[in-house]
């Protein structure tokens, strides 16, 4: 077996240490996912695939998010597809993908399944989400460049080992998982702007679930399927990048950086907002403002005009707008067509002037506020830059607060920092 793949199987098969930080990011990541999930349940998109998989009147194995019980490929399909339907999930920029969505949906329903303590369920969920990140690392920007979405491809390597270290799987097993998911794991670019790209994240937990399930029951798969002349990493653009991907795995956690976001629009335009926060921007005031970004982002989410709630969340001036004018940019609400038309957002949106700047990296935003006072402020904000554990987690419950409510968000924590089983967590989904 190749290098990368015993090394990544034995690290999830293996015994983990974690600190304090490692596992409150874990459940703040849980909540961020619930919560996300929870307030998307009844998109068209929700409705369409939990319904498909309730017609099929399966086994009642595991809860999903908004209302029903399904055998446990279905519920990950579900539930990873429901939980990124609003595209307001965590995102890890190591890869450019979103590994709770994958990850979580597919380590719950096996969890609830075999009647774990919660323990288990985020001990499997962390090892599986760092693995997602190191596969994604594995493969590289090429691979997303080329036109693979990283959140269904590496996520379904996540999903896969997250699966089976709830089923006790031992490093071989481990490997043959990884096998199998290699001829599993899709998901396009070409999806996004669509049902689809929600629907990648729901193929990711759901093939994780499949493979072990199988590899389980006794299945050969090739061991060598992410390597090799016709491997996963040669047949999709992979760079495979060993020495990086595996760069103090088992002693660094690369989850602790990831990224959650606070305000529900692409997250191209998270640095942008958090510096016009640290600007106290109010509209009176404003003269001009510049916002300088990573030059990717001018293609991504630079709508100059947009008149619909979905253009808004990919639009600078935009969203700079918005905030200037108090709306609140963490809720999928402030997003429509009303917000689009109003005269006072479209005169202070002309006043907002949008340039690439190479010296940026990609998760950073400069912002320069001219004051009608003639005076000048500016703010340059990263998203990778540290939070304090007590910052991200008022941040990420103040988010869940507003998506589900206070009295729910609490009651959720709660059971993630005391403990319990995890069917009792997945009781939660069903609303």
């Amino acid at each position: 077996m190749s290098d990368f793949s015993t090394s990544l199987a034995a690290f999830a098969a293996g015994s983990v240490e974690t600190t304090l930080q490692t596992r409150v990011v874990t459940s703040l990541s849980v909540l961020d996912w619930i919560a996300v999930g929870r307030a998307g349940g009844d998109e068209p998109v929700s409705q369409t695939v939990r319904d498909l998989v309730l017609s099929e009147d399966g086994a009642a194995q595991a809860h999903l998010i908004g209302g029903g019980v399904a055998p446990l490929r279905g519920a990950a399909l579900v539930n990873g597809t429901v939980s990124h339907a609003l595209d307001y999930d965590d995102t890890h920029f190591a890869h450019i993908g979103h590994p709770s969505v994958a990850v979580l949906p597919a380590a719950l329903a096996l969890s609830e399944w075999d009647d774990r303590i919660l323990v288990d369920f985020l001990e499997a969920a962390l090892v599986g989400m760092e693995t997602s990140i190191r596969v994604g690392l594995w493969l590289g920007r090429s691979h997303y460049q080329g036109g693979f979405h990283q959140t269904a491809t590496a996520g379904a390597f996540g999903a896969a080992v997250a699966a089976g270290r709830i089923l006790g799987f031992d490093t071989d097993q481990m490997c043959k998982v990884l096998g199998l998911t290699a001829t599993r794991a899709a998901g396009l670019k070409a999806q996004f702007g669509t049902m689809g790209k929600p629907y990648n994240a729901g193929l990711a937990a759901s093939a994780g679930v499949e493979a072990a399930l199988l590899v389980a029951k006794g299945f050969e798969p090739n061991g060598r399927a992410l390597e090799g002349q016709y491997g996963f990493g040669a047949t999709h653009k992979g760079e495979a990048e060993t020495q990086t991907a595996l760069d103090g795995l088992g002693d660094k956690w690369l989850f602790e950086s990831v990224s959650h976001k606070f305000h529900a629009c692409c997250h191209g335009l998270h640095a942008a907002l958090e510096a016009g926060r640290d600007l106290d921007i109010a509209e009176p005031e404003v003269a001009e403002i510049k916002v300088k970004t990573h030059p990717r982002w001018m293609s991504v989410c630079n709508q100059m005009s947009p008149t619909t709630g979905l253009g808004a969340k990919f639009s600078y001036r935009t969203v700079i707008a918005m905030q200037a004018l108090g709306y609140d940019t963490a809720l999928p609400g402030s997003y429509s067509e009303k917000i689009c038309a109003d005269t006072r957002l479209k005169s202070l949106r002309d006043r907002v002037v949008v340039e690439s700047d190479d010296a940026l990296s990609e998760t950073q935003a400069h912002l320069t506020l001219l004051r009608r006072d003639g005076a000048r402020l500016e703010a340059t904000h990263d998203l990778l830059a540290p939070m304090t554990l007590s910052d991200r987690e008022d941040r990420v419950r103040g988010k869940a607060n507003k998506l589900i409510g206070s009295d729910e968000a609490d009651a959720i924590w709660s059971m993630l920092r005391t403990g319990g089983r995890a069917r009792d967590l997945a009781k939660v989904l069903a609303g």
